[in-house]
Formats: structure tokens, sequence, C-alpha cells
């Protein structure tokens, strides 16, 4: 690593959509300290309007100082063309550290140029684990905890995970949930913001897109079956990830659920939009991680379409249970759901909207401590 700079460089990735979230509190927090030099890079792993663009605005994300326009591809493509891209631009503008986000491509793909270079990586989201192998971000999850300086968890049993691989307990720091800072931040305006047109006063939140629900037939058949079953008791609103959109088409069933009187499908959501639809639900049937979590402090009930979380916190604190992608399953978890008090579910601890303050703090006293891969 180069000779440190007056006021340490460090560099934020962000890639995908569930990154902005946790990215902008620490972005923030960073640049308001004014003890760093701090540069954004965008891989550009979620590219378009719908899926990237309205996050960044609304969120209020500078323009980023580096933007590598990877886009889509497959896992090991798109991996690649953000390590190559990324050490390059390191390279061009050397770091003290490289701070990334989540458990997607483009961090484990920005945490390999950097240790490649000597450069200290600090992941935010550590330690989480859904113990399943076959799922592409537990694999990225792995992979950047083990080669990671600092590892910023958000609940305790990311803790026990990370010891038990044998992490050091210097580099470990439960902080909270940054996801939850962007929440406490942008809550008060989604709550403001009036039900779009021709929405149901009463309804359910779908969001699906998990390629183990969605890429096969016969998994999507079954989870359209319990949608169907659910929405004679309450009904739905779906906002509908592109690749599910696709995978409907290809297998013959978006007209039918288009048509659907109690299925409203409408398209992916802007940050305060999607916050606002999820603060009004009665429930959310999802596949998504990040939404278990924003959910459980909204305290509205979610039941999970898949067979393992790595969130565990949200079904301990009450407000989430696992369906995986079985119809009958999926029906009685949803009407179990709906019987429960959502006054009950409880809030983790440090969820308090400080979590990029913690940050912060330990980045500094790392610096202070002689920074050191």
């Amino acid at each position: 690593m180069a000779e440190m700079a007056a006021r340490p460089r460090i560099a934020i990735v962000v890639g995908a959509r569930p990154n902005f979230m946790k990215a902008g509190p620490v972005l923030h927090a960073l640049q308001a300290h004014g003890g760093f030099s701090v540069q954004l890079v965008n891989t550009g792993q979620h590219y378009d309007e719908k899926m990237a663009g309205s996050f960044l605005r609304d969120l209020g994300f500078p323009k980023p100082d580096a933007d590598l326009g990877v886009g889509s591809g497959s896992h090991g493509r798109q991996t690649a063309q953000v390590l190559a891209q990324f050490e390059e631009w390191l390279v061009a503008h050397p770091q003290e550290m490289v701070l990334v986000v989540g458990d997607v491509n483009s961090t484990v793909a920005a945490t390999l140029a950097a240790v490649k270079l000597a450069i200290p990586v600090a992941h935010v989201e550590a330690g989480l684990r859904s113990g399943d192998r076959l799922m592409p971000e537990e694999l990225n999850r792995l992979a950047t905890d083990a080669l990671s300086s600092l590892l910023f968890v958000t609940e305790p049993a990311g803790v026990v995970n990370l010891k038990r691989e044998g992490a050091r307990d210097d580099r470990i720091a439960l902080v909270g949930n940054t996801m939850i800072d962007t929440l406490q931040r942008f809550r008060a305006v989604a709550l403001a913001t009036p039900r779009p047109a021709g929405w149901p006063q009463r309804y359910a939140l779908v969001t699906l897109h998990r390629p183990s629900n969605v890429d096969e037939e016969a998994p999507l058949r079954r989870i359209l079956a319990a949608l169907e079953e659910i929405a004679s008791d309450l009904p739905l609103v779906w906002a509908v990830h592109p690749r599910t959109e696709k995978r409907l088409s290809d297998f013959g069933l978006h007209a039918a659920v288009a048509n659907h009187r109690r299925i409203r499908l409408v398209p992916p959501q802007g940050y305060v939009e999607f916050m606002a639809a999820m603060a009004r639900a009665s429930l959310i049937l999802t596949d998504s991680g990040g939404v278990q979590e924003e959910a459980l402090v909204l305290k509205v009930p979610v039941v999970t379409l898949r067979e393992n979380t790595e969130r565990p916190v949200t079904v301990d604190c009450g407000g989430n249970t696992l369906a995986g992608n079985d119809r009958d399953r999926i029906v009685v978890s949803a009407r179990t759901m709906l019987a429960r008090d959502p006054a009950e579910f409880r809030v983790p601890e440090n969820w308090d909207g400080r979590a990029a303050e913690r940050i912060v703090l330990r980045i500094v006293r790392f610096f202070a401590e002689g920074a050191s891969l």
C-alpha cells in the first residue's frame, strides 16, 4: 500500500440496488466527519433506471467519482469485469481503504481487487449466513468476510458466524444496520406519501426475484397458486422485478397474473415509494433479504418465500416466518402472520439509525492503531 495521505482515502463501492441503502449512511457519515477523502465507485451491476437510477437520486448520492458500467452478465463474467476494472481504477487512484457493502458480485470482486493491492477492506453487513452454498450471495459473503480487515455486523448471529470461521475479535464490530439508518432518515417522507391511485386500501405486498423461485416453471407456478389463494382473502400489490417479469412471460403466465382482478402488478418502485408501500401493507411476501429487515422495523409481518434466511434475527424478533415455495406452507404462513400483533415485534439491538456513526468511529480507530490487512 502506498504511503498514507494526510486524510486517508476511502473508496466506497456500490453496484446493485440493495447496496445503495446500506452505503449511503456511511458515505454521508464519513463526509460529515471531515477526516477522510471519500470517493464513490459505482460498478454499474444494476444499471437501468428502474433498478438503480431512481435509487441513487432518492437517497441523495453524489455523482460517482467513477462509474465502471459493468452491466449484466453471468456471475463469473460480471465478477471478473468488476475485478479487472476496479483494479485498474485503484492503481490509478490509490486508496488507504476500500469499503464494500452487502453480498452482490460487486462486493466480492471489489474486495479481491483491493486485497491483491494490499489495501484493507471494510465490509458493511458482514457475518450474515444462510447456510445455503447454492446461493451465489452466500459464496460472496464467505469470501468477502475471509478477506476483510474490518467486519461490521448487523445482528448477533453474524458475530457468532464470524468467530466460528476464525475471524479475529478485534476485527469484528456489532454496529447495527445501516439499511435501517436509511429507513429512519426517510421514514417520515415515506409515511406522508399518498397511496397511488387504484391501489387497494388494504393489501399484501409481493416481491420475488430469487433464481430458485423464478427461473424454473414448477416453483413459480406453486408460488402463483399460493398468491391466488391469498388474494381471495387480501388483495395483492406485486412490485415486479424485471427478471421475474421475463420469466412470467417465458412460461406463458404473465397474462393470467396481469388480468387477475385481485392482483395488481406494478413496476419496481423508487426507494421512498417502496418504503411507503411496505409501511401501508398488512403483510409482505418476499424472497428479499433487506425487505425482511425493513419490514421488521416498520412492524409489518413478513412471509419469506425461502427455506432459509441469513437474517435470523427477523424470525427471532417475531416479524418473519419461512415458507419456502410450497403452496400450502405459504398460504398457512400468510394467515398465521396476519393473525399476529405487529406491536409485539421486537427491534434488534443498535437498529436505531446510528450504525454509520459507529462504523466511522471504528474506522478512525483502525487508522489510529496503524491500518493493516
